[in-house]
């Protein structure tokens, strides 16, 4: 099985870099897209007497800006939750966040993801659903006919191996029939949830990108493992 930094996803031509960093590159539009950072979770948190450290935020960013180094975009896009709730938006983040733009060196924008709900970010418009070329960038997974839907809010995570050495890794999950990608959780103090059966995953571990080919599906289809990247078929 090959593990590298990145792995090549291809849709209708159409070609997506999954990072081990757990965000997407699309070179031909210079776009990088990442979901669910959750910043601010530990202060939200604290703020109802759950102690929580107040590190995560700093890697999160440090993370999101060796990326735009890395791959210079044209453009960031956050597909819903930046933040994590209006309790832990302290003064501290929002100067953060009001410099990350001038920091990532493009613009950033967000779509609008269920913790951003009632929140007021200066400088940073709370965008619905869009389309950029190809893709149907979302929240919440949002299939739409004749587009590639990108999106987070699952925090899709693969169980692999059973009992005490059981893992649970974050990972890219793509569902071939609704064409739909979600992107795993970019936020470091986030959890995760399963992903359904008959989806291809992409293990992510340690800045690696595994190929895993899909959960088994009880129908008794059988799969190879791992897979390429799919392909549309017609």
């Amino acid at each position: 099985m090959s593990t590298s930094g990145s792995a090549e996803f291809l849709w209708r031509g159409h070609r997506l870099q999954l990072l081990g960093q757990r965000a997407v590159w699309d070179p031909q539009q210079g776009l990088l897209l990442v979901a669910d950072l959750h910043l601010g979770k530990a202060e939200s948190f604290q703020s109802q007497g759950i102690p929580l450290p107040s590190d995560g935020d700093g890697a999160t960013f440090n993370a999101l800006l060796a990326l735009a180094h890395t791959h210079r975009p044209v453009q960031v896009l956050v597909l819903g939750d930046l933040i994590h709730s209006r309790l832990g938006l302290t003064a501290d983040l929002r100067q953060k966040l009001q410099a990350l733009p001038e920091l990532l060196g493009c613009p950033l924008r967000l779509v609008g993801g269920n913790h951003e709900r009632g929140c007021w970010l200066e400088g940073l418009e709370q965008e619905p659903s869009l389309a950029l070329g190809p893709l149907w960038l979302s929240h919440a997974p949002e299939p739409r006919p004749g587009h590639l839907n990108l999106c987070g809010h699952r925090h899709p995570v693969a169980l692999i191996g059973g009992g005490a050495d059981r893992l649970r890794l974050p990972c890219f999950a793509y569902d071939p029939l609704a064409e739909q990608l979600v992107l795993p959780a970019f936020g470091q103090l986030t959890g995760g949830h399963p992903c359904p059966e008959g989806e291809m995953l992409w293990l992510v571990a340690e800045g690696a990108v595994v190929p895993w080919g899909p959960t088994p599906r009880r129908s008794g289809l059988s799969f190879r493992r791992p897979g390429p990247a799919p392909r549309r078929r017609g």
